[in-house]
């Protein structure tokens, strides 16, 4: 499965982004309200300077308290994170994600933002593409 196919399943929305002067509490509101685990960083929501996660802030929150929810986006978030195209096969993706230990995944066109993929859409992409292969199998032994 593509990541074309993916992003077209999620539904082609907007990617939620923070600019690198936000303040950490104001990121961690949006990712609180919008219920997901990650903020692509841009100043123009079309270039990608880096990534924000939940794990980004609980760890600066483990070894400097509070005080890290005054600093910015910039002073916490991944610079030039790990990318994929909407060309990469989910297991391609799947394998990056994997060795690199990391849940989110901005997806680049012509050097711009195109969307996001995270590990739990392409386990779900997965899942759904052997499902279909499984049911075609069985089909094909009963002679349907």
């Amino acid at each position: 499965m593509l990541v074309s196919q993916i992003l077209s399943g999620k539904g082609g929305g907007k990617v939620i982004t923070a600019t690198p002067d936000m303040l950490i509490s104001e990121a961690a509101a949006i990712l609180a309200e919008r219920r997901i685990g990650g903020l692509v960083v841009s100043t123009d929501g079309s270039s990608i300077e880096g990534i924000l996660s939940e794990r980004d802030i609980v760890r600066s929150l483990a070894a400097r308290g509070a005080t890290c929810l005054e600093d910015k986006v910039a002073d916490l978030m991944t610079r030039n994170p790990v990318c994929c195209s909407r060309e990469d096969t989910s297991d391609q993706v799947l394998l990056r994600m994997t060795e690199g230990r990391f849940r989110h995944m901005p997806v680049v066109e012509d050097g711009k933002l195109a969307g996001i993929v995270t590990i739990g859409d392409v386990v779900s992409a997965r899942l759904s593409q052997l499902s279909m292969e499984k049911d075609a199998l069985e089909g094909m032994i009963m002679g349907r």
